[in-house]
């Protein structure tokens, strides 16, 4: 087991996963190949849609069976980004694959069997994670979206059959649907009233994509994942720094402890222990350890006094020891 340390993340690019979904004709593919250097697997045969200079190299798979021959190490070195487009059509490739290697998958209909999606759902976590860990890529997946009326309000869904949503958003890092706004594109993350969605290290919920012509550069999601390992790197600095004061602080209530001999050292500790700028735990920490401190050296708190006592025990009435405090004070 290779245990890695926090700080290991400030040096390495994180592979980043994502999904987008939106209505046809919103330029979902185009999107898509923003990403760095990327393959587009056109299952659903629509590269034809994209503008000529904006496309990419591209493989379309007649089977599922196919594509799993096509993703090898030595096909996909060139590239860092493998675009599923669209994941509704992934999805059918592998239903049929289902059904020819058990039976039992399929139904006298040809539609899948319960037993049938459960290994659909299964393989496509199997491809993405084989995508990610096996392969180190980054994962595009573009779903088409469609409109379902709940009570009065419209909400939008990916377009997938079967019982296999779980199975898609599971493994994603990101999530958003493309729609117009004020004329124009944006990719909304997260979850919200109107659709399902996953937003992470510090990702704006809603992000405006510029508009492209000739002469721009198709780069929206090479700089999203940019600025994913930033904020990553971020995050990942200032919890050092936060690792480090905690340690530091920690240190010093340590030493301040420690010289709590007796009832004569005790109350300046306890002074010193009231000027310590704490950080994270370490103020219930801190209380924690002088009140162990006390214990070990048999001394307690008076509140009339303000001062600290050694504890003597006396028979009570009731023939049980009680403490009280001795006379003795600091």
């Amino acid at each position: 087991m290779a245990i890695k340390q926090p700080s290991e993340l400030m040096t390495i690019d994180k592979k980043i996963r994502i999904l987008i979904a939106g209505f046809p004709g919103i330029c979902k593919t185009t999107l898509g190949l923003s990403a760095p250097k990327p393959l587009l697997i056109d299952t659903d045969r629509g590269i034809d849609r994209v503008m000529a200079v904006h496309r990419k190299p591209f493989i379309q798979p007649e089977n599922y069976g196919e594509l799993l021959n096509d993703l090898t190490v030595e096909n996909l070195q060139d590239f860092e980004t493998l675009v599923f487009d669209t994941g509704g059509q992934l999805l059918k490739l592998m239903a049929e694959w289902a059904k020819k290697i058990n039976t039992a998958n399929g139904q006298r209909d040809g539609s899948l069997s319960q037993k049938g999606w459960g290994t659909v759902g299964r393989e496509f976590e199997s491809l993405m994670n084989r995508a990610y860990y096996d392969l180190n890529k980054n994962i595009v997946v573009i779903f088409h979206a469609r409109e379902e009326k709940d009570n009065d309000v419209l909400k939008l869904r990916i377009l997938v059959e079967g019982q296999t949503k779980d199975n898609v958003y599971q493994p994603m890092d990101l999530a958003g649907f493309i729609e117009m706004k004020n004329n124009r594109r944006v990719i909304t993350f997260g979850n919200n009233e109107r659709h399902f969605g996953k937003c992470c290290h510090g990702i704006q919920q809603s992000i405006v994509i510029p508009e492209l012509n000739e002469n721009t550069p198709n780069n929206f999601l090479t700089l999203l994942f940019s600025q994913v390992n930033e904020n990553i790197r971020k995050e990942t600095e200032l919890c050092e720094k936060s690792n480090e004061e905690y340690g530091a602080v920690m240190s010093d209530i340590t030493k301040i402890i420690d010289s709590i001999k007796d009832v004569k050292t005790v109350k300046t500790a306890a002074e010193k222990l009231k000027n310590i700028e704490h950080k994270k735990t370490s103020l219930a920490e801190s209380q924690l350890l002088f009140k162990q401190k006390l214990a070990e050296l048999n001394l307690k708190y008076n509140k009339e006094t303000g001062d600290y006592n050694v504890k003597t025990q006396i028979t009570g009435k009731s023939g049980k020891a009680e403490d009280v405090n001795d006379p003795q004070s600091a």
